[in-house]
């Protein structure tokens, strides 16, 4: 199911999201002109390798250039057209609502700090793993979780091709989500018994990560900083 827009507020244009968007956009075409061999240097320079963050913080631990940087940096690269637009096209349908709810600042210092913890929860799964790890897909979790606690009335119109016929139908965002959510979790799982399924590259732990993320952030940090005149966001959202 491809999730095409969502029934919960977004207020004006969302200025952070559209912003994070153009940065990941441009990132992904300097990667398009790197040769191969720069492309891998590249790569392994500012993607998360979790051997080298664990070593460069254990033992160089004011040398943020080696463990912290590329926790930051990672998250706006891709491994290809369909990594690219799959988590652009994430943020896009759900971080307006989530943005117009957190305020413009807010859900910057979100995003990034939710993406640098979803690489921390990735390390943990495999402190000693030599591959990078790149993508927007940790930080875009951690909004679909908020977006999960601040709009559960939502409803998400999602596009279902069957062969050649695109069907479209609403659902309930926490279905959607929930579902988005359990498939992670069951990757993780599998990925971590068999190492066929390990080897396919993909960060389950970071996506899982940056969702529970996502809702710890939306239920308690945010929850106490919003003022109460902009809780109307979750007011409507859950039909009060």
């Amino acid at each position: 199911m491809i999730p095409i827009r969502t029934t919960a507020p977004s207020g004006k244009l969302p200025i952070m999201t559209v912003t994070l968007i153009a940065l990941n956009v441009i990132a992904f075409f300097c990667e398009l002109g790197l040769s191969e061999r720069q492309l891998t240097v590249f790569i392994n320079e500012f993607g998360v390798i979790p051997r080298i963050v664990v070593y460069g913080f254990a033992n160089f631990p004011l040398r943020t250039d080696i463990w912290l940087g590329p926790l930051f940096t990672a998250m706006f690269l891709h491994g290809g057209w369909a990594h690219l637009i799959g988590n652009m096209l994430y943020l896009w349908v759900f971080g307006g609502a989530v943005e117009a709810a957190f305020g413009h600042a807010r859900f910057l210092g979100f995003y990034l700090a939710s993406g640098v913890l979803a690489f921390v929860a990735q390390i943990a799964a495999g402190p000693m793993v030599d591959l990078p790890t790149i993508g927007a897909s940790g930080a875009v979790a951690a909004v679909l979780g908020a977006h999960l606690m601040l709009f559960r009335g939502a409803r998400v119109t999602v596009l279902f091709p069957i062969f050649i016929f695109p069907i479209f139908f609403e659902i309930w965002s926490v279905l959607f989500l929930g579902i988005w959510f359990l498939q992670q979790l069951f990757s993780g799982a599998v990925g971590a018994l068999s190492p066929e399924a390990a080897s396919a590259g993909i960060a389950w732990w970071a996506h899982a990560g940056g969702f529970i993320v996502g809702v710890l952030f939306a239920r308690s940090w945010c929850a106490r900083l919003l003022p109460s005149r902009d809780r109307h966001w979750t007011s409507i959202a859950h039909g009060e």
